[in-house]
């Protein structure tokens, strides 16, 4: 895998902006027909968060959030790695015999991102390079749709250092594939490949490593020329399938499909259907 097809390539759209002092370095970011690709861009530690990134990835959601267009995001990595989870080389060492407050970058940085990719009204779709370990995995796990490489491994290790599953995995994990199979991944540290994490139900697909660069811009396309309002009420109806009674999920089902009723993307593909010709869908 040699990582992202976008490559760090100017927007054709809009200027995403850039980083703190001018540019992104730990991140790759693009924004093209209203489709925001992410890559997570320091290839030498498999892509491993930083304090710099997590600030990167901050800004850019921050810009995503505010275009009226916007109508889906890519997450993805460079080099043989998706992402290894936390940087431990980015904390400094403490003297010996004191303790670390591990929760202060959970709350500062990985909760906030993982409450971004949920609560975007458009899909976020991850496209897994390679390994995928630790909070790396959980960041992967967090988004709408996973795709997966064939030599892509999901690993979480956490229990191999002493510590438990965090950034989400706790919770993505047990309703994505079951407790049991949740618990022994959790407890013993072993990789689960791109195939199996498909059989599970883990992720949505495992791809040839050599369709990785097609993949990639075939998922920007659709998420550029979908049903974007549509894309979004299917996310908000399962998020809130979890939590609710059956009235409750049939009530929300009657309110979202109402608005969807009334939109110029359901008049579209109603009049694609007659035509029978594919919809040209706006977004709208």
């Amino acid at each position: 895998m040699t990582g992202s097809a976008f490559d760090g390539s100017t927007a054709s759209t809009a200027t995403p902006g850039s980083g703190h002092d001018g540019h992104y370095h730990a991140i790759a970011f693009t924004y093209r027909q209203g489709v925001g690709v992410l890559t997570l861009d320091r290839p030498e530690r498999l892509n491993s968060f930083t304090d710099a990134m997590h600030g990167e990835l901050k800004h850019a959601f921050a810009f995503l959030q505010q275009q009226p267009d916007l109508r889906g995001v890519v997450i993805t990595g460079r080099g043989r790695g998706f992402c290894a989870g936390q940087d431990l080389n980015d904390r400094k060492p403490l003297p010996e015999g004191e303790r670390r407050d591990l929760s202060a970058g959970l709350t500062a940085h990985y909760a906030p991102l993982i409450q971004t990719i949920r609560a975007l009204p458009v899909p976020v779709v991850a496209v897994v390079n390679g390994v995928a370990a630790g909070a790396g995995a959980s960041v992967a796990l967090a988004c709408d749709v996973v795709f997966a490489v064939a030599s892509a491994k999901f690993i979480q290790a956490f229990s191999k250092i002493g510590l438990v599953p965090d950034a989400g995995g706790t919770y993505f994990l047990p309703r994505q594939i079951g407790t049991a199979r949740a618990m022994g991944t959790f407890l013993f540290g072993e990789p689960v490949s791109a195939a199996q994490a498909e059989a599970w139900g883990l992720i949505w697909k495992c791809i040839p490593d050599e369709a990785y660069d097609q993949m990639l811009n075939d998922i920007v396309e659709r998420l550029a020329h979908g049903p974007t309002r549509a894309y979004g009420g299917t996310k908000q109806l399962v998020q809130a399938s979890a939590a609710n009674t059956l009235t409750q999920q049939l009530d929300l089902e009657a309110g979202i499909q109402k608005t969807m009723g009334y939109t110029d993307d359901y008049l579209e593909g109603m009049k694609a259907f007659a035509e029978k010709r594919p919809p040209a869908f706006k977004g709208k």
